[in-house]
């Protein structure tokens, strides 16, 4: 089987973690979820990410997700697993448990909270990479931790071996650029869900867009079009994916923060479409209302996805 750098590539949704009508993992709506996405073609799966509500997840509901992602996915395709926490001792211990649980690689973003220098940026990554049997793939997502992964600091994780790849959310088309550019034999994703037709023709080696838990097939066609210099049939995908994008705007935001009101939308879109049973997201996110969730439902006519596309 060739090394995990060699399969980050493709098309690798950051799923969501479906909830049941009690705050529980709902397992049987998990993998209905892992199904789809395997059979519409994925080249990999996230659990644990910002989409998977990572920073509201307890133990036993991180535990639960990794067990029956491991146990669906059975080496199809790569299952990379969050090991996000705000310092290395607990990044350390939440890696571990993945890769003893059968994760094929855990995902580390920089420390959170104490706004770290570069220098222990890079720290962290050494000492997470010497404690742990799993490879690491580094995760830029400055809005959620606060600092960033500059290209001076990809780098040197990079070239230390420290890391496998990175995931690139951090919205900076020209860090994004200078990445490709410094490393050009290294796997980089990115997390747009909007510019992934550009990115994809710049070189990334992949997308890893949450609105992937709604529509795959979208990004599939779109990262086959981008890879193969097909550009205006790209370019139309990326402008039919942006138009469903905005069931992420529906919620008011006088009511509910943007975090529930983007994960909201993605349930209550996958709800809608049968992958999950509860359009619930987790403690203390407040739901969308009755009117929002019919505009999301229009949006998806609009956009050509039926409800109901998974039976059960």
């Amino acid at each position: 089987m060739p090394d995990l750098s060699a399969r980050l590539r493709g098309v690798i949704p950051p799923l969501v973690t479906p909830l049941d009508e009690t705050g529980e993992v709902d397992r049987d709506s998990l993998r209905r979820l892992i199904g789809y996405q395997l059979e519409a073609g994925v080249h990999g799966v996230f659990l644990g990410g910002s989409s998977g509500e990572i920073a509201l997840l307890d133990d036993g509901q991180r535990r639960t997700v990794v067990e029956i992602a491991v146990a669906e996915v059975a080496g199809a395709v790569p299952v990379l697993v969050g090991a996000i926490d705000t310092g290395t001792r607990r990044v350390v211990e939440q890696a571990r448990r993945a890769a003893a649980l059968g994760a094929d690689a855990a995902v580390v973003t920089a420390p959170f909270y104490v706004r770290p220098h570069a220098d222990e940026i890079v720290e962290h990554f050494r000492l997470v990479h010497a404690a742990v049997d799993l490879p690491l793939v580094a995760y830029d997502i400055p809005p959620a931790v606060s600092v960033r992964l500059t290209p001076d600091v990809v780098e040197a994780i990079a070239e230390a071996g420290f890391v496998v790849g990175l995931k690139d959310s951090s919205g900076d088309l020209s860090n994004f650029r200078e990445n490709l550019r410094r490393l050009p034999e290294f796997p980089i994703l990115t997390g747009s869900e909007l510019f992934a037709d550009l990115a994809v023709r710049l070189g990334a080696a992949g997308i890893v867009p949450g609105l992937g838990n709604v529509d795959p097939h979208g990004y599939l066609r779109l990262y086959q079009a981008a890879s193969a210099g097909r550009l205006a049939e790209a370019t139309a995908e990326q402008d039919r994916l942006a138009q469903l994008f905005t069931i992420t705007e529906v919620a008011d935001r006088g009511r509910i923060g943007s975090t529930a009101g983007a994960l909201g939308a993605f349930k209550a879109a996958m709800a809608a479409r049968g992958m999950i049973a509860h359009g619930r997201t987790n403690q203390p996110l407040l739901p969308l209302d009755e009117a929002e969730i019919k505009t999301i439902a229009e949006i998806l006519r609009e956009v050509g996805l039926d409800a109901a596309i998974v039976a059960g």
